[in-house]
């Protein structure tokens, strides 16, 4: 274990790894990308990675947005699985008010036999969170499509 810039104690990356349970062959990480990630998410500063590393400031870095850029692509494949797989589609088109969405959702989730785990404020709030500058207040100003999967779970995507 070595300090981080903040006085905590920092394991090395193996160790970090480990505990995740890291495996490169069933990762779209690379290990260097993975003990990069771990170290910064731990915070130290990619200078003190990069010695570390026995490697420059700049590779780290550029180790770093590969990484993020990998971990992003991750999350919107999962994102893309689950919404195919979802028991409900619902596509919310641009131009339509944010209130009128819970009650499509809750329409088809019924004529699917689907029970939603949110409640219309916090359905509304979710798609609005993840939706970013699709929604502008209460207008949807992107065409959406709002899943929801057996276990009443939800995932907002753009839509085309």
């Amino acid at each position: 274990m070595t300090d981080d810039e903040r006085g905590g104690e920092v394991p090395d990356a193996d160790e970090l790894l480990e505990r995740a349970g890291f495996d490169a062959a069933a990762n779209v990480l690379t290990r260097r990308q993975a003990e990069v990630l771990a170290l910064r998410e731990r915070g130290l500063r990619q200078s003190t990675i990069a010695d570390r590393l026995g490697t420059s400031r700049a590779n780290v870095s550029s180790v770093e947005a590969s990484a993020r850029d990998n971990v992003a692509r991750a999350r919107e494949t999962v994102s893309v699985a689950e919404a195919l797989t979802a028991a409900v589609t619902v596509e919310v088109a641009a131009g339509t008010d944010l209130y009128e969405v819970p009650d499509r959702v809750y329409d088809a989730c019924d004529d699917a036999g689907v029970k939603v785990s949110y409640t219309a404020p916090d359905l509304m709030k979710l798609v609005s969170d993840a939706a970013g500058d699709a929604v502008q207040g209460r207008a949807v100003t992107v065409a959406l499509s709002v899943s929801v999967g057996q276990d009443g779970g939800v995932e907002v995507r753009r839509s085309g």
